[in-house]
């Protein structure tokens, strides 16, 4: 399906104060599928991908080069969510350099909604070239030294700043409820919570943590709906077992 008949991020904003909107990240055309299959409206292509794919400490050194391979195979898993590109550390050093990325983002790959963590200016400069944009305030994890709840008057000023620069949605992240909440009574745009508390219009989780596959991550955020490291375990621990014995493959696995 083309990208321009999947639902974009302006399609979303009629559900302000209607229903809540659904997001997960995803890194891979199989889980991007599930996720799509699950009715999800919005699929981001996080870069949160630096920690639960690449195994590093934070996201501050994944590249466009990544975000570009992951988004493609994203894309081609999911038919009916609208598909968001977090633009990495590196893309958001310039406005010369955030729209060349995200021009090579929407050739590339079909994807024509970036991710930005604050910077309303690099917002703007997106918005005016074309693009849609889902900003984000609280903590930002591309400059964060730790993950720490955020408090401050400055969170709800730069939301405000983003909402004005043309950001189409934004990303609440580790505030108090009560700041969620102001935020999303002030702003026309939806907001999508993460450890932002109820009151967002939207709420969005990292997949491999709410699936349960890392049981050492814990954040007061997580809500875990299945213990996949467990059952994937189990499941690995019987194939070798299996194996060991002789018993597979059994005639019905033989050609």
């Amino acid at each position: 399906m083309p990208y321009d008949l999947r639902p974009m991020p302006y399609d979303l904003r009629h559900l302000k104060g209607v229903r809540k909107i659904s997001a997960l990240t995803a890194y891979d055309y199989l889980m991007a599928k599930v996720v799509d299959e699950a009715g999800i409206d919005i699929v981001l292509v996080g870069d949160s991908l630096g920690m639960v794919v690449f195994g590093a400490r934070d996201t501050k050194e994944v590249t466009i080069e990544d975000m570009i391979r992951h988004t493609g195979a994203v894309m081609k898993g999911v038919k009916k969510a609208m598909v968001v590109c977090d633009l990495p550390l590196e893309s958001c050093v310039s406005v010369e350099r955030v729209l060349a990325d995200a021009r090579r983002v929407k050739d590339e790959t079909g994807c024509n909604c970036m991710k930005i963590e604050g910077k309303p200016e690099l917002v703007r400069a997106l918005v005016d070239a074309g693009f849609e944009v889902m900003g984000h305030t609280g903590l930002k994890p591309q400059e964060a030294d730790s993950f720490k709840v955020q408090k401050g008057d400055h969170i709800l000023e730069e939301a405000r700043a983003i909402e004005r620069a043309g950001a189409s949605s934004v990303v609440i992240e580790c505030v108090p409820a009560d700041l969620g909440r102001k935020i999303t009574d002030e702003l026309k745009i939806p907001t999508i919570g993460i450890g932002a508390g109820p009151d967002c219009d939207g709420q969005v989780l990292v997949l491999p943590d709410m699936l349960g596959l890392n049981p050492e991550f814990k954040p007061k955020f997580l809500r875990k709906y299945a213990d996949l490291h467990e059952v994937a375990k189990n499941a690995i621990e019987r194939y070798k077992e299996d194996v060991e014995k002789g018993i597979f493959p059994s005639a019905s696995q033989s050609y």
